[in-house]
């Protein structure tokens, strides 16, 4: 069976995790966290932000989790 990403985030979740990506970024150029901590904060802040862009985050299909309100 293919595999569509079908947008599955809502607008709450999305700003969410931009807001998180925002604060993890901050810490890691401020010098609050570094080393492999770090890394692993821009790592996540990276992925925070395309899956925000994108509207899809491809945990949530294999949890069963979709915040996208429902189409009418």
């Amino acid at each position: 069976k293919l595999f569509i990403m079908k947008k599955n985030m809502g607008s709450a979740d999305r700003i969410i995790r931009v807001l998180i990506a925002a604060v993890l970024a901050f810490l890691y150029f401020n010098g609050t966290i570094s080393g492999t901590l770090g890394i692993v904060a821009v790592v996540a802040a990276v992925v925070f932000v395309a899956t925000s862009l994108i509207s899809f985050c491809p945990l949530y299909p294999l949890l069963g989790i979709n915040t996208c309100p429902a189409k009418k």
